[in-house]
C-alpha cells in the first residue's frame, strides 16, 4: 500500500518535450497528498474502530454464551427444586394418610376395648343384680318365716 510519504517523495523525471507544469504537477501532488493522508489516517482509525467492534462483538457472544448456560442451569435447578418439593409433598402426604389411619385404627381399637369393657361391667352388674335378688328373697323367705313363727308365738301366748 502506497503511504501518504511515498506520494511526498515521489519524483517525476522532466522530459524536454511536452512536459507537464512542475509547479502544477507538484501542488496537484501535494493535494493528492494531503487528500490521501487523510483518507490514510481515517482507514487506519477505521480499522482500529472495526478490530474494537470485532473484539466487543466477541465478549458480547461470550457474555451470551454464559447467559445462555446461566439460564439453562437456572431452568435445570428450578426443575429440580420442584421435583424434589413434589416428591417432599407426596411423602408428606403418605405421612399424614399413614399417621391417620394408625390413629382411626388406635380410636377403633380403643372403642372396641371401651365396648368390651362396658359389656363385663353390665355382666358383673347384671350377675350382683341377680345376687341381690336371690339374696333379697332369701332374705324375704326368713322375713316371712320369722314373722311367722313370731305371729304362732303370740298366738300361743294370748291362748295361754
Amino acid at each position: 500500500m502506497i503511504t501518504p510519504l511515498d506520494i511526498e517523495n515521489k519524483k517525476f523525471y522532466r522530459q524536454m518535450v511536452n512536459g507537464y507544469n512542475v509547479e502544477e504537477v507538484d501542488e496537484f501532488l501535494d493535494e493528492v497528498m494531503v487528500a490521501y493522508e487523510k483518507l490514510y489516517k481515517e482507514n487506519i482509525e477505521l480499522k482500529k474502530n472495526a478490530e474494537e467492534l470485532h473484539n466487543d462483538v466477541g465478549q458480547y457472544k461470550n457474555i451470551e454464551s454464559t447467559l445462555q448456560s446461566t439460564l439453562v442451569i437456572a431452568q435445570r435447578t428450578a426443575d429440580e427444586v420442584k421435583e424434589t418439593a413434589e416428591k417432599q409433598a407426596k411423602q408428606l402426604i403418605d405421612e399424614a394418610k399413614g399417621k391417620a389411619e394408625q390413629i382411626e385404627r388406635e380410636a377403633e381399637l380403643a372403642a372396641k376395648e371401651k365396648t368390651a369393657d362396658i359389656d363385663n361391667q353390665i355382666i358383673k352388674k347384671e350377675k350382683e343384680l341377680t345376687d341381690l335378688k336371690k339374696k333379697f328373697e332369701v332374705y324375704k323367705a326368713k322375713m316371712e318365716s320369722l314373722l311367722i313363727s313370731q305371729l304362732e308365738l303370740i298366738k300361743d301366748i294370748t291362748e295361754e
